[in-house]
């Protein structure tokens, strides 16, 4: 089968960084699913692993944690789906990735794609809205107030991948005032799009921007991005015994800024459920479930702002180099495997 891996960690300018590649057609056992992989979708971390994880010997590592295609095989103990469902998932850490033209995944972690959409549109979701999900309702609890504070949300990275799931969920399912981050009159425009209350100037000292909204402190801040920079105006601007919560890697985080407000921290990493077969493990499968059907209810919308062609070395390679530039907004997708 056609894939693109990798064997060394490069930088994205060296065409060797990502190469069309021949593999064998894996076979499922257990609960997989042999999907036949119609269109992916690029995440930052595909950029991090390819730059941080050198593959053992001469072996090929394959990246990708998004996908929409159809079942061609299903494992002895699967139960959920059968050959020709078409489903959308983000894979497991631990595994093949999906940039192949069939891949195995769990089937606890997969849901059925949206009807109304098509592969591409489905391809940019998984990812993005597990971690989205999982961030507001399961780490954050939005649902559950914080004494004295408006019911308020500051995302910051508002239009990016996971911030542009997040600000719907909370848009569509909450009754916060939710306030965004960005920086380009494009990207402010995204952000208002897609449902954002108010957007603000992460260039600018956050603490002040939020204030001039005259909103009070937000009992809530989830920062998708570059949490190291922003997280003294995060210290200063979060309510007494708010929530915060963050996704990316920063080098180091010291949090004792936020002891005297008693505010909690929580992490999220969307693959901790599969890469560890937690108990809860198909919450994931029935999450996408519950976005699908919020897709086709008209409640959400598809993030994919981008689509690059055909799922290719080179094509991967633009994806990748964009996302590394920091300015990508939405999502970039990838379909089919040409000719």
């Amino acid at each position: 089968m056609r894939a693109v891996g990798y064997r060394q960690s490069l930088p994205i300018t060296d065409d060797a960084a990502l190469q069309d590649i021949d593999l064998p057609r894996p076979v499922p056992a257990g609960r997989d699913l042999l999907v036949q992989v119609r269109a992916v979708s690029v995440n930052p971390v595909d950029t991090k692993v390819r730059k941080r994880a050198q593959p053992e010997g001469d072996a090929w590592a394959v990246l990708g944690w998004d996908a929409s295609g159809v079942v061609v095989e299903v494992g002895p103990e699967a139960t959920r789906f059968r050959p020709g469902d078409e489903v959308f998932y983000a894979g497991a850490l631990n595994r093949p990735g999906t940039n192949a033209e069939f891949h195995l995944v769990d089937e606890r972690i997969v849901g059925h794609k949206p009807r109304t959409l098509n592969h591409a549109a489905a391809a940019a979701i998984p990812l993005t809205a597990i971690t989205a999900w999982e961030t507001l309702f399961d780490r954050l609890d939005v649902r559950r107030p914080v004494p004295g504070a408006p019911r308020a949300i500051l995302v910051i990275g508002g239009a990016g991948g996971v911030g542009s799931i997040a600000i719907q969920l909370a848009r569509r399912l909450t009754d916060l005032t939710v306030i965004a981050t960005a920086s380009r009159p494009e990207t402010r425009q995204w952000a208002l799009d897609l449902g954002a209350h108010h957007v603000v100037d992460h260039r600018k000292p956050l603490a002040a921007e939020v204030a001039a909204l005259a909103l009070g402190a937000p009992g809530f801040v989830f920062c998708t991005t570059n949490t190291d920079q922003h997280f003294a105006e995060i210290a200063a601007l979060i309510a007494p015994q708010g929530r915060f919560a963050l996704i990316d890697d920063p080098a180091a985080l010291d949090i004792l800024p936020l002891k005297r407000k008693s505010v909690s921290t929580h992490w999220e990493f969307m693959f901790t459920r599969p890469v560890f077969g937690t108990a809860d493990i198909a919450e994931q499968g029935a999450l996408l479930d519950e976005v699908a059907r919020l897709i086709d209810a008209g409640t959400l919308r598809s993030t994919l702002a981008e689509e690059f062609g055909p799922i290719s070395a080179a094509n991967l390679r633009r994806a990748h180099a964009l996302i590394e530039s920091g300015t990508a907004k939405g999502k970039i997708v990838l379909e089919g495997f040409g000719a």
